[in-house]
C-alpha cells in the first residue's frame, strides 16, 4: 500500500509541475527536482530506496525508445559524423580527462573509480535540454546533433562504466578484452533491437489477420516492444540501452504501423506522449527525493574544512571541467572538419564560438547518470567496502543538478539570437508537404469524379467532388489550417465519405513518396500522418453511424 501511495503522490506532483512551470517560469526539470527535494526534506517526508536495476528497466527502455522514435532520422544520418564523434570519441576523451582531474582534485578516490565516475557522467540528456530552452532559439543542426549524441552515448558511457567497475572489483584491466566486450555489446545490442522489432511486427501482423482484435491489444504490443528489446539484449550480455534505441530508430522505417488499425494508431501516439511526460517528470522528482539525504551525508573527504563551501566548490569545479572538456572536443572537431572539407574541396559548415559554447553547456546529465551511479556495488570481491562509494554518488548527483542549473541560467542567454527571426526550415518544409499532399488528393478525386457517366447520381457525385476539392484548395491557400477542411466535411453523405477516403489514401501515398525521396523528414511526415489519422478516424465514426 505504501508503494502504491508513493507512486500516486509522484504522479500527482508530475501533473502539478506541468501547471506550475507556467507560473514560476523555471525550467521544468529544475522545478521537478525542487518539488522532490521539498517532499523529502522534512524528517517525516517522502523517502525511497531506489533499486538501480529496477529503475533502469522501468524508466530507461520506454524513454529511450520514445526519444529514438521521435528523432529525425534524415538529419541523424546526415549528421552521423559529428554525432558519432561526440557519442564515442567524446566519451573516451571525457573518461580520461575527467578521471585524472577528479583523482587530482580528490586524491582519496582511486583512479579506476574516478574513471568509473567519468564514464557514468559521459551520457547526456537532450530531453532536459529541450525542456530548458525553446527549440526555436537553438539552431536545428545543433539540436539534432545533441539528440543523436544522447541516444548513442548512453550505451557507450554505461558499457565503459561497467568495465571500470569490473576493474575496480577485480583489480585488473585488459584493454584487448574490454575492446572486444565493447564491440560485442554494441553489435549484439543492435541485433537484439532488430530481433525485438521483428517479433513485434509479426505479433501485430498476426493480430491483424485474426481480425476483430481490440485496439488496446495492438497498443500493448507497441508498449512492450522497448522492454523486450532491452531484456533480450541484457540476457545475452549486450547493451539493452542500445537495443531499445535501435528498435525506436527503426520502428518508423519497418512499416509495422500499417498493421495497426486507425484507433490503435491514435491511441499509441497519444499514450507515448503521455508516458514520455510522466516518466521524465517522475525521474527528476525521484532525483529531488534523493537530494536531502545526499546533502545530509556529505562525505567527510569533501568537508574537512568547510561543511558546505568545500563540497559545493568541488561539484562546481567538476561540472565546469566537464563543460571545458566538451568545449575543447567540439572546437578541435570543428577544426578537423574544416581541414577535411578543404582537402576534399567541399564547403565547410563550422560552428561559431557561441554555438560551440551552447553545445558545451547543453551537455547536461540526467537519468542515465543517476541510475548508473546508484548501481555501484556495496563491496569488493574480498568483502571490503567499495572504495569511496558515498563520495562518487554525492559528486554524481551534484554534477547532475549543477549542470542543469548552469544550463538553465546560461543556455537561453547564449542561444539568444543564434536563429534569425522568421527563419524556420521545418515550418517551410511542412507547408510544402501540405500543399503536395493536397494536390495529390485533388488529382485523385477529380480522376474518380471524371470517370462517371451521366444522370442525377453523377451530378451529385460531381457536386460533392467539387466541394471536397474546394476544401483542399482552401487548405493549399492556408496550409496550416487543416481543421477547416475537417469541419466543412461534417455534413456530407456517403459519396463524400467515399471520395474523402480516396483522397486520404492519395495524401498518405504522396507523403510516403516524399519521405522516400527525402523531400521531407519523419518529423514532418509524422505530424501530417497524425492529422490524416484523425481525419480517417472521424470518417470511420461517421461511416459506422450510417
Amino acid at each position: 500500500m505504501d508503494v502504491a501511495i508513493f507512486i500516486l503522490v509522484v504522479l500527482v506532483f508530475v501533473a502539478l509541475s506541468g501547471a506550475l512551470v507556467r507560473l514560476v517560469r523555471v525550467p521544468l526539470p529544475v522545478l521537478q527536482i525542487a518539488i522532490g527535494a521539498a517532499l523529502a526534506w522534512p524528517a517525516k517526508g517522502l523517502h525511497v530506496e531506489i533499486d538501480p536495476e529496477l529503475f533502469l528497466l522501468v524508466f530507461i527502455p520506454p524513454l529511450l525508445f520514445g526519444d529514438a522514435f521521435a528523432a529525425p532520422k534524415r538529419e541523424l544520418v546526415a549528421l552521423r559524423g559529428p554525432i558519432l564523434d561526440l557519442a564515442i570519441g567524446l566519451v573516451f576523451f571525457t573518461i580520461v580527462g575527467f578521471g585524472y582531474a577528479l583523482h587530482w582534485l580528490v586524491p582519496s578516490i582511486p583512479l579506476v573509480v574516478a574513471f568509473a565516475l567519468a564514464a557514468v557522467l559521459s551520457p547526456t540528456d537532450a530531453v532536459a535540454v529541450s525542456a530548458i530552452v525553446d527549440r526555436n532559439v537553438v539552431p536545428s543542426r545543433l539540436m539534432h546533433i545533441l539528440e543523436g549524441e544522447s541516444l548513442l552515448n548512453d550505451a557507450s558511457g554505461l558499457v565503459m562504466f561497467r568495465f571500470a567497475v569490473a576493474a575496480a572489483l577485480t583489480g585488473s584491466f585488459s584493454f584487448a578484452g574490454a575492446s572486444l566486450s565493447f564491440l560485442y555489446a554494441v553489435a549484439a545490442g543492435i541485433l537484439a533491437g532488430i530481433a525485438a522489432l521483428f517479433i513485434a511486427a509479426k505479433a501485430l501482423q498476426l493480430l491483424n489477420r485474426i481480425g476483430g482484435v481490440p485496439a488496446e491489444a495492438q497498443v500493448l504490443v507497441m508498449i512492450l516492444l522497448p522492454f523486450v528489446a532491452y531484456l533480450g539484449a541484457e540476457h545475452v550480455g549486450a547493451s539493452g540501452i542500445l537495443a531499445a534505441v535501435t528498435a525506436g530508430l527503426l520502428t518508423g522505417a519497418s512499416g509495422m504501423y500499417r498493421f495497426l488499425g486507425v484507433s490503435a494508431r491514435m491511441q499509441t501516439l497519444s499514450l507515448w506522449a503521455t508516458l514520455t511526460f510522466v516518466f521524465n517528470g517522475a525521474l527528476f522528482i525521484l532525483l529531488g527525493l534523493q537530494l536531502p539525504d545526499i546533502i545530509r551525508k556529505v562525505p567527510p573527504e569533501l568537508s574537512s574544512r568547510h561543511w558546505l563551501i568545500e563540497p559545493v566548490a568541488t561539484v562546481l569545479i567538476l561540472t565546469l571541467c566537464l563543460i571545458g572538456l566538451r568545449f575543447l572536443w567540439i572546437w578541435v572537431g570543428d577544426i578537423a572538419q574544416a581541414i577535411a572539407a578543404r582537402i576534399g574541396k567541399r564547403e565547410a559548415e563550422p560552428f561559431g564560438f557561441r554555438v560551440r559554447l551552447a553545445g558545451s553547456v547543453a551537455g547536461v546529465r540526467g537519468a542515465i547518470t543517476l541510475a548508473g551511479i546508484l548501481s555501484l556495488p556495496l563491496a569488493l570481491q574480498d568483502g571490503s567496502p567499495f572504495p569511496e562509494r558515498d563520495v562518487v554518488i554525492f559528486l554524481a548527483a551534484g554534477v547532475i543538478i549543477c549542470s542543469l542549473l548552469i544550463a538553465s541560467l546560461a543556455l537561453p542567454r547564449i542561444a539568444r539570437g543564434l536563429v534569425e527571426p522568421g527563419k524556420d526550415p521545418a515550418a517551410a518544409e511542412e507547408r510544402r508537404a501540405r500543399v503536395g499532399a493536397a494536390n495529390a488528393a485533388i488529382a485523385k478525386i477529380e480522376s474518380i469524379a471524371s470517370e462517371a457517366g451521366e444522370g442525377e447520381a453523377v451530378q451529385a457525385r460531381l457536386a460533392v467532388a467539387d466541394s471536397i476539392v474546394a476544401a483542399y484548395r482552401r487548405r493549399i491557400a492556408a496550409s496550416d489550417e487543416a481543421d477547416e477542411a475537417r469541419a466543412e466535411a461534417r455534413e456530407a453523405g456517403r459519396l463524400e465519405l467515399e471520395l474523402r477516403a480516396a483522397g486520404i489514401e492519395a495524401e498518405r501515398a504522396a507523403l510516403r513518396a516524399m519521405f522516400r525521396s527525402q523531400e521531407i523528414n519523419d518529423h514532418t511526415m509524422r505530424a501530417l500522418f497524425s492529422e490524416i489519422t484523425l481525419t480517417e478516424a472521424l470518417l470511420k465514426q461517421r461511416r459506422d453511424r450510417k
